[in-house]
């Protein structure tokens, strides 16, 4: 129990630092650069967290991660997915996530400052927009991490995937990166509040080329991304994965 309540004063004290760093930075015109202040209020955020948790974690296959931007498609079962993923993978990555985010204080602004899409996926046209400006965000050089399913699953289990986060990946033609993250519901499911540390493992796939597909082929993308995933899943189930 102990555990638990310092995890959720590092939260609150870690979230008010780092999200004020990245808004004060934005009111004063700071660039975005791989390195900067930006990529410390979400990486440096995430390494708090995880730390306090008691939550190591291990990144199997970084060498099938691509130079350059990419987007990475991954589970998504607890908000540990976020700071592990936040805190391990290379580069500098930009999330994309529901638009509810934003209605939090503090951090809603500071994800919008710091460079992180947010999707209103109950108006289209919106959805549309934001979709764009992650294409965009992607071609500038950042790497984007996508969650395909559209919420945490309540169970572990996979949900079926959405199309618009491959529709995002084809738009950018980039490539797209398939992983899976390892316990973090065991860690903290959705609607938990009980912590259980224990360590975390991502595993990284194959990356799959989108260069010269169209929108008609984000259904071929989707389906291709979630078999990926379920292979993945299946090796680390099945017992330890090498990397």
């Amino acid at each position: 129990m102990i555990r638990t309540l310092w995890f959720y004063v590092v939260v609150v004290g870690s979230t008010i630092l780092h999200a004020t760093g990245a808004i004060l930075a934005a009111l004063l015109g700071v660039k975005h650069r791989t390195g900067g202040v930006y990529d410390w209020s979400t990486t440096d955020w995430s390494r708090d967290i995880l730390r306090a948790a008691g939550t190591p974690v291990r990144l199997e296959g970084r060498e099938r991660i691509p130079r350059g931007p990419v987007v990475y498609a991954s589970n998504h079962s607890s908000m540990f997915d976020i700071w592990a993923l936040a805190a391990t993978l290379p580069g500098s990555t930009r999330f994309v996530g529901k638009e509810e985010l934003v209605r939090i204080p503090l951090l809603g602004r500071a994800m919008h400052a710091a460079g992180h899409i947010t999707i209103d996926r109950a108006v289209k046209k919106r959805a549309f927009e934001a979709y764009d400006k992650a294409a965009g965000t992607i071609r500038r050089g950042f790497s984007a991490v996508v969650f395909p399913e559209g919420t945490r699953s309540r169970t572990g289990e996979l949900l079926p995937f959405k199309n618009a986060p491959f529709a995002l990946a084809i738009a950018a033609q980039v490539q797209l990166v398939p992983v899976y993250v390892h316990s973090t519901f065991q860690i903290l499911p959705k609607g938990g509040f009980r912590l259980r540390p224990r360590p975390i493992r991502i595993l990284v796939g194959e990356p799959i080329t989108t260069a010269g597909m169209t929108p008609e082929d984000r259904e071929r993308l989707r389906d291709r991304t979630r078999a990926a995933i379920l292979a993945l899943k299946a090796r680390v189930d099945g017992g330890p994965a090498s990397p």
